[in-house]
């Protein structure tokens, strides 16, 4: 069986590899990065299952790297579930994450059970 392919864009080294240690665990390959100019350059050679964005990010923030994943040429790239990692989700409205181009939202301090629950749901990986 050929393992989900998750890219996590977030800052924070310890929310990163706390991620990816939780999400390795549940069977899941992660590739994760600093900020959203690296995810985009990322998409350019290769494909995820999910991408989970986190709000604020030097360089390109994860609104911005929304918005520009749901214009790549490559429509299957493009309809790339999304998610947002935010620890200020009142700072923006739910109409704003959906217009960015985003499917779900999960607030900070994550949750990593609801982590895994919201990869899971739209990889349709295993539970």
């Amino acid at each position: 069986m050929a393992f989900k392919r998750v890219l996590i864009a977030e800052d924070s080294s310890v929310i990163q590899n706390l991620a990816k240690k939780i999400l390795e665990f549940q069977n899941f390959e992660i590739t994760s990065v600093k900020n959203g100019e690296q995810v985009l350059q990322l998409l350019d050679k290769e494909s995820f299952d999910i991408v989970l964005l986190d709000i604020n990010m030097p360089v390109m923030d994860g609104m911005e790297c929304a918005r520009q994943i749901r214009q790549l040429p490559d429509a299957q790239k493009a309809q790339t579930p999304l998610v947002a990692i935010t620890g200020n989700a009142r700072n923006y409205s739910p109409e704003e994450f959906k217009s960015a181009g985003f499917n779900d939202i999960l607030i900070k301090p994550l949750n990593f059970d609801a982590l895994v629950a919201k990869v899971r749901e739209f990889t349709g990986g295993e539970v």
